[in-house]
């Protein structure tokens, strides 16, 4: 029992604390370039949002509130653990339901730690959403949001048979973080490469949690066997 604990904890951080601390270092050196050497050759990329804010009607400003707020961290807790607790009742595996527990947490460290060292402010447009008391740079509401589910797709797709229910699914899933990053650019709360750090957050996180599950559920297929 001691060595399958002395492995597992040698698992977790080989596979997921060292590549996460690898990420962190990309994500925030990103950061410090594009507010330091690369603002000035950055700073077309407002267009973008003032574009959008150009566009918008009151119809738009529902529909992205409620798309924003799917990214809101109560929501992605509460979908992770309800998420995360069917998983278990199915399958009674708790390394496979802790797999998008650990992307969610994994992310959220990473971003919160980087948005207040970066510092980046938000767009110099009127925003349409309470601005959180974290800064511009990464998304965090696109980090979560991917991360969250792209676990549940990476789960459908090796859970489902091949199919097109699965591939429904997983679509379906993967619909959420790119409806969340529309709405947070829309809403003036980022820059787009904001969002682009959050969505490469998210989805590193989930791919390292998703590669502990799988390395982890087969060694304990060989130990038991």
């Amino acid at each position: 029992m001691d060595r399958i604990r002395r492995t597992g904890g040698r698992d977790l951080v080989v596979l997921v604390l060292g590549p996460a601390l690898a990420l962190w270092v990309v994500i925030l050196g990103i950061g410090l370039l594009v507010t330091g050497p690369l603002s000035g050759t950055l700073g077309g990329e407002d267009d973008i949002v003032r574009t959008l804010v150009s566009r918008r009607s009151n119809t738009w400003n529902s529909i992205t509130f409620y798309w924003s707020h799917i990214g809101n961290i109560e929501w992605v807790i509460a979908v992770c653990l309800i998420g995360s607790g069917l998983i278990l009742w199915r399958t009674r595996d708790w390394r496979l339901a802790a797999v998008p527990c650990l992307a969610v947490l994994l992310q959220f460290v990473i971003f919160d730690t980087v948005s207040i060292l970066v510092g980046r402010a938000r767009p110099p447009v009127r925003e349409l959403d309470l601005a959180p008391p974290t800064t511009s740079y990464p998304s965090g509401h696109v980090s979560a949001t991917m991360a969250l589910y792209l676990t549940f797709a990476l789960l459908a797709a090796t859970r489902l048979q091949s199919g097109w229910l699965c591939r429904l699914t997983v679509v379906a899933f993967l619909t959420f973080p790119l409806l969340v990053a529309f709405g947070r650019l829309y809403e003036g709360m980022h820059h787009p490469t904001d969002v682009a750090a959050g969505l490469f957050n998210g989805v590193v996180c989930a791919l390292l949690a998703f590669n502990w599950y799988r390395h982890t559920h087969r060694a304990a297929g060989a130990h038991r066997t």
